[in-house]
């Protein structure tokens, strides 16, 4: 029997896949620092969460 080489052409293929695509890491500016920390993250330089005090800040 008979059968198509492609079923499915490759426009509708791609916009299949146009979700599949690896994003970027996202990053927010804190509103007491300034520093750029990824959101629903510890902010290591200050060590605090969300206005509290988690974890002892960072010496450099």
């Amino acid at each position: 029997m008979a059968v198509p080489k492609r079923k499915v052409t490759p426009a509708k293929r791609g916009m299949r896949r146009s979700h599949d695509r690896l994003q970027g890491a996202t990053y927010i500016e804190d509103k007491e620092s300034g520093e750029l920390r990824r959101p629903h993250h510890i902010d290591l330089k200050t060590g605090k969460y969300r206005g509290r005090q988690v974890v002892e800040p960072k010496d450099d």
